[in-house]
């Protein structure tokens, strides 16, 4: 006779920060690639890690031994962890197998990262966030089996401690529809029929996990919830209806929660889930409503996410309250209160951001105040609304004390916004633009350039850390600042590459310097988010009406351009990646605060070009990113999304040129909208697709410049100079040749120097051999 199930806990969040609230474990895992901390002292570090967030998951009243507390920790990344842990290791890794065939985290890192020759698994975005994913690949020969006791091991550390953890995974469905196929798959080969073996692989983890102890386990199934990916939401829920028929008629597992974040799941896949031997569906009800009542549902738990895992504002808990009473009516057996999605998308605590307007600070929750949020409104599901009436009541001043605060609503942006006309909005065409540029600039087929950052190297943070520390007068960081932008402009000037970049050394991250100097933002201290990997950054919080009271580039871009005679590009962060990188506020619409930014960087690039500066780029890499995952809602985003940007780049010149970068996206879903961005050059991420963009540029009729870059930067390799030249073959034969620029994928930012300057000689060398092949002055 079968057990009966745990019941499900009142109140959960979906998954916690797993970066650490200091960054421990970006420190960890950077010493052991350095090989200052071996396997065990990283293991060891880890472990204190998720020993230290179930301490402070408890103290913030989750339950210790009811499984609302997630164990969501990841060494790099979820989709990895959860591919090999199945077995799903490319086969230029299969030599970093450990000696009985399992897969640990040497393979892990090499997948990850790459390795000599090997290249890295492709990264891209996690749908509409700024999380970068690692796709798996997977293809007819791919060989499932469970691979590694990762999963279970975490679940009986905690166990060991009294704790009762609800392990989370990326659910098969997700896991195959965000694949990619391999190399040596046949043409048109779809991962998702792999879906049975995937399936069999995953019966066998949910039985270690109960093993191990646990008594709920969580699947991530964010593909139920958009329309973007090949399979279509048709296709994805019948594989859902599979999928959890067959692990749920398992007996031998923990009980099932399946989340499905991001967006409003599918009426299909609703349905799907509804109707599968499952325990608990969890819900977005912050990005989607409350689905119609369906057959199924009399037997689970609903997990209603009212509290939103993925902006910083503290949020309307009566409203919140309204979406649960609602959610009560569908017929479950129970329901419960959660976050929206995991919050590795939050930083961990405003408690300690002592540099904030105190003010704003009651605006805010971090990941442990909307860990405090759920805990409240799972008291008023247990005792009564009235229980929590106090928080109800100090969440509403909350809201309505931010809407009546200066700058929230500024008099002098508001009438700019609202006289906007056509004419604002457009430039000359394309190829008159072209022809003046051509006889302004002078330069070479195949001209060579960088995105814009170089190394941001341990002087550079130390010297910025003792500017802000009040230890370094202003001039002396001027002056550091300066010799440094030397140094760059002169090892541009002797690699031989064509339009220069002054480096940013002045810059602390692409969004937050320009939050900085311009109103309506407010910037962290500790803020940090997980990007990828290792990497973190601090989105900045846009709050208010937002323009610029003083130029920000233009001194820099002035004395760089002064120390070559080759031309220097101006360097802006677009308003749509400004947005997409900052949390922004959530009362009024987007396109109203984008247009706002535009023209405050309108007014950056009219002082730039005033200044002699000839190139100015405004990069948007996360044009794609913002994407709304349901297609109804799509052209409107990319209505305002384009017309932002040429707002911000249409007051210049015709023979001034306008570059934009765009990296980590589909660029086939968005090629149109790149189009009408009317950039004069866009450099696209390439390299470590292998060019797939290529194709759907060449396909789309793309007539203005492109770089599709040639040298992957998030990766440590150093690309040979046949590596690159075969990529920038590819780009030649596709593209008009007068068209192809040689560059990068991203900016130089996160690499070292060595590999730096080698991996830009081979580019600068491989684009003189491209030139010679065609015949063109090297």
């Amino acid at each position: 006779m079968t057990a009966p199930r745990p019941s499900f806990p009142s109140g959960t969040i979906l998954g916690y920060p797993r970066i650490g609230p200091n960054r421990e474990l970006k420190r960890a895992v950077e010493a052991h690639w350095s090989g200052t901390l071996d396997a065990t002292g990283l293991e060891e570090a880890a472990s204190r890690l998720r020993r230290a967030t179930r301490e402070r998951l408890i103290a913030l009243g989750l339950g210790g031994t009811d499984s609302s507390i997630p164990e969501s920790f990841s060494f790099y990344d979820q989709v990895l962890d959860a591919a090999l842990s199945v077995g799903a290791l490319p086969e230029r890794f299969a030599h970093r197998r450990e000696p009985d065939g399992t897969i640990g985290s040497a393979a892990m890192f090499a997948a990850a990262r790459g390795e000599g020759d090997a290249a890295p698994l492709e990264m891209t975005k996690w749908f509409d966030t700024n999380y970068h994913y690692l796709v798996p690949e997977i293809g007819p020969e791919t060989v499932f089996a469970l691979s590694n006791d990762r999963f279970a091991r975490q679940v009986a550390e905690a166990k060991a401690d009294g704790v009762s953890v609800r392990p989370v995974l990326v659910g098969p469905v997700t896991l195959l529809a965000l694949a990619k196929a391999t190399d040596a798959a046949p043409a048109g080969f779809d991962p998702l029929t792999r879906l049975g073996d995937v399936v069999a692989a995953y019966r066998d983890l949910l039985r270690a996990l109960r093993a191990a102890g646990a008594e709920w386990v969580q699947l991530d199934e964010p593909a139920l919830v958009s329309e973007s990916l090949p399979a279509g939401p048709g296709a994805l829920a019948a594989a859902a209806d599979r999928a959890y028929a067959e692990l749920g008629g398992h007996a031998d597992r923990p009980a099932i929660l399946v989340s499905a974040g991001y967006a409003q799941l599918s009426p299909e896949g609703w349905r799907a889930l509804a109707a599968a031997p499952i325990e608990a569906i969890a819900l977005d009800l912050t990005r989607g409503d409350v689905p119609e009542q369906v057959a199924g549902l009399e037997g689970k738990t609903l997990v209603g996410g009212v509290i939103d895992g993925r902006n910083i504002w503290r949020g309307d808990l009566d409203l919140a309250w309204q979406k649960l009473e609602r959610l009560s009516a569908r017929g479950a057996a129970s329901i419960a209160v959660g976050t929206s999605t995991s919050l590795q998308h939050v930083p961990h605590d405003v408690s300690g951001e002592t540099d904030l307007d105190p003010r704003l600070v009651t605006w805010l929750a971090f990941a442990d105040q909307k860990t405090e949020q759920v805990v409240t409104l799972a008291r008023g599901l247990r005792d009564g609304r009235d229980a929590i009436a106090l928080e109800l009541a100090a969440a509403a001043a909350a809201l309505a004390d931010r809407a009546s605060a200066p700058g929230v609503h500024d008099g002098a942006v508001r009438p700019r916004t609202a006289s906007l006309a056509a004419a604002d909005f457009a430039r000359t065409d394309y190829e008159t633009r072209a022809q003046a540029q051509d006889a302004a600039l002078g330069l070479p087929v195949l001209p060579t350039t960088t995105i814009g950052s170089f190394p941001q190297t341990g002087d550079i943070r130390r010297a910025r850390a003792r500017f802000s520390r009040g230890e370094l007068a202003a001039d002396q960081y001027d002056s550091f600042l300066r010799d440094e932008i030397a140094r760059v402009v002169a090892l541009q000037e002797d690699l031989g590459l064509d339009v220069l970049v002054h480096g940013e050394a002045e810059r602390n991250d692409m969004v937050q310097y320009f939050a900085e100097n311009l109103d309506g933002f407010a910037v962290t201290r500790n803020g940090w988010v997980q990007s990828y990997g290792s990497r973190a950054t601090r989105p900045s919080i846009l709050w208010g009406d937002v323009s610029r009271p003083a130029p920000i580039t233009v001194g820099w871009s002035t004395y760089a351009q002064s120390l070559t005679d080759k031309p220097m590009k101006g360097m802006l962060t677009g308003p749509v990646t400004i947005l997409a990188w900052s949390f922004v506020r959530d009362d009024q619409a987007l396109a109203e605060t984008a247009n706002q930014v535009a023209l405050a960087l309108r007014d950056e690039l009219a002082d730039l070009e005033a200044a002699g500066i000839g190139v100015i780029q405004v990069d948007e890499p996360a044009l794609r990113e913002l994407l709304p995952l349901k297609r109804a809602d799509q052209p409107a985003y990319l209505a305002w999304s384009v017309d932002s940007f040429r707002l911000a780049t249409s007051g210049v010149s015709p023979q001034t040129q306008v570059h934009t970068h765009l990296c980590y996206s589909e660029f086939d879903v968005v090629i149109d909208a790149i189009a009408a961005l009317d950039a004069d050059v866009t450099s696209i991420e390439a390299a470590r697709s292998r060019g797939e963009v290529i194709g759907d540029i060449a396909r789309s009729g793309f007539a203005a410049g492109v770089g599709p870059g040639v040298y992957d930067i998030h990766s440590p390799r150093v690309p040979s100079v046949d590596e690159v030249g075969a990529l920038l073959d590819r780009a030649v034969a596709d593209l008009p040749l007068r068209r192809v620029w040689v560059n990068p994928d991203c900016g130089l930012k996160t690499r070292g120097y060595d590999e730096t300057v080698a991996s830009l000689r081979n580019l600068v060398t491989a684009a003189r051999a491209g030139r010679e092949k065609v015949g063109a002055p090297v």
